[in-house]
């Protein structure tokens, strides 16, 4: 399947799959979000807005993020040719600095409104994993994240321009019968799995629920799916003279930080000079009577 759908006539420009891909998922993650936020008593609306902040800095920090990942690794290309970070039609974009910028924009967001960031933090928890989730058959038609050969019978092909070495030898994977790891599908099933327990421990627990603490359990099952999908991910930058990815790092400390945060927030472990917070979000005005601001 041809990654562009189309390119306008006489020029350059072109319309990707992917981007379409990505597209529709960043809208549906803000339904699921939005949905969230009403459940919290906030108004749902300003998901619309807060996105029109987020999704920019979003892209930026999943280049930025993908290219830095890259140099670590010891990759040069990026080193050679600087102009290409933002040839974005190249391809090249991580989760994790999407991620985190989207989250600065949304921050900047929130903060300019008066907004409790908690409310918007933990709609976002299962937003993520949806959104990650319905990206993921782009990978399939550009030919990206695929795992080791496989003999199981959801093995997929890879045509020869985009494998990666060892597999780039034609003579001993041909083809015709090598067949690799969905890696892309694997993630998305866990990250769809992982959204169900979120929604339903939300759904059932809804008024013993700390606030943040939904966003805290994403950061476990997030790290925890990211693990396990790096063992199937041989294209990742790994640390110099070792055999782990800088991305399973992440994964490690995101894992941590979530299991630190529900025991702070649920006052299993208590330290000076960290406080469990409010027991509930902080509705605002504009909500609690109806209207917008």
């Amino acid at each position: 399947m041809d990654p562009i759908i189309f390119t306008i006539p006489g020029t350059n420009i072109s319309l990707h799959w992917y981007g379409l891909i990505m597209a529709v998922g960043i809208i549906l993650a803000g339904m699921v979000a939005e949905w969230g936020v009403r459940q919290r008593g906030e108004d749902g609306e300003h998901i619309w807005e807060l996105l029109v902040w987020a999704a920019p800095a979003g892209i930026v920090g999943a280049r930025l993020w993908y290219v830095l990942n890259d140099i670590l690794g010891g990759g040069q290309y990026y080193l050679d040719h600087p102009l290409s970070i933002i040839n974005l039609p190249e391809g090249g974009l991580h989760f994790y600095g999407a991620v985190l910028f989207g989250a600065l924009g949304a921050f900047a967001y929130v903060k300019r409104k008066g907004l409790d960031f908690r409310i918007f933090l933990d709609a976002a928890a299962p937003a993520l994993l949806i959104g990650q989730a319905l990206v993921r058959p782009a990978n399939f038609i550009n030919q990206e994240l695929y795992g080791p050969p496989t003999d199981l019978p959801w093995g997929i092909a890879i045509d020869a321009f985009h494998r990666i070495p060892p597999w780039t030898n034609l003579t001993l994977y041909p083809v015709e019968s090598t067949r690799f790891h969905p890696a892309f599908a694997y993630e998305m099933l866990w990250n769809f799995l992982a959204t169900g327990i979120l929604l339903w421990i939300f759904l059932e627990l809804k008024d013993r629920i700390k606030p943040a603490s939904l966003f805290a359990g994403w950061l476990v099952l997030e790290g925890i799916g990211r693990e396990i999908i790096e063992f199937f991910r041989p294209d990742q930058p790994r640390v110099p003279g070792t055999d782990i990815s800088y991305s399973r790092i992440v994964a490690g400390v995101m894992i941590l930080v979530g299991i630190f945060w529900l025991l702070i927030k649920y006052e299993i472990i208590k330290l000076p000079f960290l406080e469990a917070g409010p027991e509930k979000y902080i509705i605002s005005p504009a909500a609690k009577k109806g209207k917008r601001k």
